[in-house]
């Protein structure tokens, strides 16, 4: 449990899909990704799906908790004492937007905002201890795009421990946020040419083996181009949006 703690602490745990159409929304991704995902027939759990890449967790599909609420992926950092980290949350600018709650029996969690306006969210486990998996279909990367990246690279360094790291350029700046070396997130200034009534948010990467396959079987199966399949210099990257409207990415690394 210790080496479990040591790994997972302040690092993104857990993700999750909180969508309008659920049974759609497993359909798309089990043919995106190859997911195995299974529904919770818990009814406390209120639908929630379990998705497994290769018999390993890779991330929770469920509906949304209001009529209006868009469909989003959220990313959870694992913590083990959710009422501090609030604490830190509200110090360093931001706001708790739901206090630490008890999930059933796996763990307890809590829904913050930074002060760009980004929900992140944070998980102490009890009996669920998070992602499994770092392989295709796997969590790979996640970023917050934000409307003043200025004010979030400093609260996630005071909220989390992050150090932050500059790999960008001149042209396009990008922060890499770092825990003991390991660059586990980033963060980057919101494109001009988004529109205005789109907020801060953090965009979940997931891995695949094949960019530009992996973007043609999402588009094939009801996906929105957002970002056509691009090389940077980790790697290789795409950005689409599912059948329900929810953004999330596709990574391949490039071999080290």
């Amino acid at each position: 449990m210790a080496e479990v703690a040591t790994t997972t602490l302040n690092k993104p745990r857990w993700v999750d899909l909180s969508t309008t159409d659920p049974a759609a929304a497993r359909s798309f991704y089990s043919k995106v990704f190859g997911w195995n995902i299974e529904v919770n027939p818990d009814p406390q759990y209120g639908g929630y799906a379990l998705a497994k890449a290769d018999g390993e967790d890779a991330a929770g599909i469920g509906g949304v908790q209001s009529e209006g609420q868009p469909a989003a992926w959220a990313i959870y950092i694992g913590t083990d004492d959710i009422d501090a980290l609030a604490r830190r949350v509200t110090d360093a600018g931001g706001t708790v937007v739901a206090p630490g709650f008890d999930v059933g029996d796996q763990g307890k969690m809590a829904v913050f905002q930074d002060p760009a306006g980004a929900f992140i969210s944070a998980w102490q486990a009890t009996t669920m201890r998070g992602f499994q998996t770092s392989g295709a279909g796997g969590f790979g990367w996640a970023e917050v795009n934000a409307r003043g990246v200025d004010k979030v690279v400093p609260f996630y360094q005071e909220v989390f421990g992050w150090t932050p790291k500059s790999v960008g350029s001149e042209d396009q700046p990008y922060t890499e946020f770092q825990v003991a070396g390991d660059s586990i997130a980033g963060a980057a200034e919101m494109n001009p040419m988004v529109p205005a009534q789109v907020p801060s948010y953090w965009l979940v990467y997931f891995t695949v083996k094949d960019v530009d396959a992996s973007f043609r079987t999402a588009l094939d199966a009801g996906a929105r181009e957002l970002v056509a399949p691009m090389d940077f210099p980790g790697g290789r990257m795409a950005i689409l949006s599912d059948p329900q409207g929810a953004s999330f990415g596709l990574l391949t690394m490039a071999a080290r």
